[in-house]
């Protein structure tokens, strides 16, 4: 009777698990067969003895890491960062939701999302020598704005204090159009007649994206948020080395987990301790999706992810 039934579900959802599959073989490949790869971190790696016939280390690795005098700026920059960039995200992706949903016109909307998209499709690299054209010391576009005011020229890549304003700048410029897409998704979703109902009360477009639209995709914006939290301990690698361009002035306010690790792979080729701070990043990283989520079932249950 089993076979039968299992028989029945597949013949019935064959198209649904033929669509389903190359994304089921892409995770097997990209995500789950490298988990194997976790006993490096409790290995002294050594490339000609392998992965399997490298001597034991403990925690070694672990503790490289977390005494370095270095672990408490990158992880304290990883932290300030990715929680500056979670708000900016939610906060403009939600906005330009808002005002593309009061745009009616199908073809100009059509418009405005491909062009606030554009800038997600463009790789770090391109973005890196982007800002580089604006905060060039010699022929950037920013001093010579300040030259025009009578404002001396600043040593952009000199002074790390300007570089997380710059950074978030630039991570939401580049990611809020496509992040916008699924809070305008989520207003398409929303009862015409509650908009209906507001006309009749009198109210107006400021309170009706208050009272109604916000408060209708505030799911949404919990469930988008509790993802991003559980990304926080892991850090765009592309946006903090092309964009500041791995300039070591910069340090004290651009350097994270990420761009750490990959120095220590670099210079030292230290296998070890990178693989230590992954599995670090991956344990804090469910830790804080878990427990923000039950924060969130706690105060709202209908809005959590699990």
């Amino acid at each position: 009777m089993k076979k039968k039934r299992r028989k029945g579900f597949l013949k019935d959802n064959l198209q649904l698990l033929s669509l389903a599959l190359p994304v089921i073989v892409l995770l097997a490949v990209f995500n789950y067969w490298p988990m194997f790869g976790i006993i490096l971190a409790f290995k002294d790696y050594k490339v000609p003895l392998g992965i399997f016939g490298s001597p034991w280390s403990g925690l070694k690795n672990f503790e490289f890491f977390l005494e370095s005098q270095d672990a408490f700026r990158v992880v304290r920059n990883t932290l300030l960062l990715n929680f500056m960039f979670i708000l900016a995200g939610i906060f403009f992706g939600v906005l330009f939701a808002l005002i593309m949903f009061e745009v009616k016109k199908t073809r100009h909307v059509k418009i405005y999302q491909t062009v606030a998209i554009l800038p997600s499709f463009l790789s770090w690299v391109a973005v890196g020598y982007i800002v580089y054209a604006f905060l060039d010391p010699s022929k950037g576009l920013a001093n010579q704005l300040l030259a025009l005011f009578g404002i001396d020229g600043v040593s952009w890549y000199t002074e790390p204090a300007y570089w997380p304003v710059i950074l978030l700048v630039v991570k939401t410029w580049q990611s809020v159009g496509l992040g916008s897409i699924i809070y305008y998704a989520a207003l398409m979703g929303v009862d015409a007649e509650l908009y209906e109902a507001a006309d009749i009360d009198g109210a107006n477009k400021l309170q009706k994206i208050l009272r109604v639209s916000i408060p209708q995709i505030v799911p949404v914006i919990v469930i988008m948020g509790i993802l991003e939290v559980g990304k926080i301990f892991r850090a765009d690698f592309g946006l903090f080395y092309n964009v500041t361009r791995n300039v070591g002035a910069l340090y004290p306010t651009t350097d994270v987990v990420d761009t750490y690790v990959f120095r220590a792979l670099m210079n030292q080729g230290n296998i070890g301790m990178s693989s230590a701070v992954s599995v670090i990043q991956s344990v804090v990283c469910f830790a804080t999706l878990v427990v923000t989520n039950a924060i969130v079932r706690k105060l709202s249950p209908e809005n959590s992810l699990f």
